[in-house]
């Protein structure tokens, strides 16, 4: 066997969240690790730097390179310093794998575990940042509520056509890039994102029969009782599994594989099939689809509450 390829994902959020595994694929070994910062990003660029060329590809965590969403990408104003930062080794974001992914994950709720999304209630917490499932929810019938105004800037509007929505990001996303980052999406310096009390939110929760989104906004606002609820986010931690049984919610799927008990966000997934190809930067979206076929990497399905 070959010398073991390193995968490091830094990410502007909680080092209590760090995590590192071993696989092979193909024959080959890996070690993918996940390194927080505590909200510090001069921390994660210094390390970046540190790191570069002696990894075989860097997952960026916490923060986004850019958005692609409605057809178009806007790229963040913070986002420069990370590329910047990095001069050899390939710099993955997750953004490049996010859409294909995440909208197969509605196909394989729909075809391969056979579950009726017709009709069904998404809340979406943030659109923008998970257009590929939001489109797929939109084609799978469901009645899609859009919470970007609500999550990202705190204005109470709620987008529920998606020609609508196409014409809000497009207006606003070019203006949101430019702003710190930490405006939008705040990082926790803390174990985990602390549950607020809100009636507004409660009664998203209470109104939609699925919770889609970045797991930081889906359990911000969680209320108590999710009994019968569906979420469908990205990163989770055992703890997080266990948070989430506790609220009463039914099933839980996240879109990309859980390895030795936490599921790692499509950044270092985006990364470590980067490295398995030996390539440059990002891949095609048809072959990340392939990759993952072939890896046997597969969304994480588990029913909180009863066995199916």
């Amino acid at each position: 066997m070959d010398a073991i390829k390193e995968v490091v994902s830094v990410s502007i959020g909680s080092s209590k969240r760090d995590h590192e595994v071993e696989v092979v694929l193909f024959g080959e070994e890996f070690r993918i690790r996940r390194e927080g910062t505590d909200g510090d990003m001069d921390r994660a660029v210094a390390r970046f730097r540190e790191l570069d060329g002696h990894v075989d590809a860097f997952g960026l965590g916490g923060i986004d390179l850019f958005l692609s969403a409605a057809g178009r990408d806007y790229h963040f104003r913070d986002g420069k310093r990370f590329r910047d930062a990095v001069k050899v080794t390939p710099l993955l974001d997750g953004t490049g794998l996010k859409g294909a992914v995440e909208a197969d994950v509605v196909r394989h709720l729909a075809e391969d575990l056979g579950l009726e999304l017709e009709g069904k209630r998404v809340l979406m917490t943030s659109a923008v940042d998970r257009w590929g499932m939001t489109d797929a929810f939109y084609k799978a019938g469901c009645l899609v509520t859009s919470a970007d105004l609500l999550y990202a800037l705190g204005i109470d509007v709620m987008l529920h056509d998606q020609r609508t929505l196409e014409r809000v990001i497009h207006v606003i996303a070019p203006i949101a890039v430019v702003l710190p980052f930490a405006w939008l999406y705040e990082a926790e310096a803390d174990h985990e994102t602390a549950v607020s009390a809100d009636s507004t939110h409660a009664a998203l929760y209470r109104d939609a029969d699925i919770i889609a989104g970045d797991y930081k906004y889906v359990r911000k606002w969680m209320p108590r009782d999710m009994s019968g609820k569906w979420v469908v986010t990205n990163t989770t931690t055992a703890q997080d599994v266990e948070f989430l049984r506790s609220r009463g919610v039914e099933l839980l799927v996240t879109s990309t594989p859980r390895l030795e008990g936490r599921s790692f966000g499509t950044n270092v997934i985006e990364a470590t099939l980067v490295a398995l190809e030996g390539a440059p930067g990002r891949l095609a979206p048809e072959r990340y689809m392939e990759l993952l076929v072939e890896t046997g990497f597969a969304p994480d399905v588990q029913w909180l509450q009863t066995r199916r």
